[in-house]
């Protein structure tokens, strides 16, 4: 199974950016989710990118965040720009094949003065 490792994250004032990484072990030609986890919460879906680069965002994301990736590396990216603190979570990443979920471990985020 490939391994899907996550860095990137780290603590950042409000208003300020970070840039996530996933890198994969393997090829993923799947479409790439990054989901996040707060505390006491459930996982939520952020954003998505499909294999040939189309992309959707969470409607409370949307403008600030940017999914990408780079076929060649087996990577995908999260630019976060205008962070607030509602952002603070373990963010990570994703992809389904067939009926298998593969996570990485996740990256924690943190966006506090």
């Amino acid at each position: 199974q490939v391994r899907l490792v996550e860095s990137g994250g780290g603590l950042v004032q409000p208003g300020g950016s970070l840039r996530l990484s996933c890198i994969a072990s393997g090829s993923i030609p799947y479409a790439m989710n990054w989901y996040r986890q707060a505390p006491t919460k459930q996982r939520e879906l952020v954003a998505t990118i499909s294999n040939g680069g189309s992309t959707n965002y969470a409607d409370s994301v949307k403008g600030r965040f940017t999914i990408s990736r780079d076929n060649a590396k087996n990577s995908v990216y999260l630019q976060m720009v205008n962070l607030r603190p509602e952002d603070t979570a373990v963010y990570y990443c994703h992809y389904r094949r067939l009926i298998w979920d593969n996570w990485g471990q996740g990256t924690q985020v943190t966006v506090s003065s």
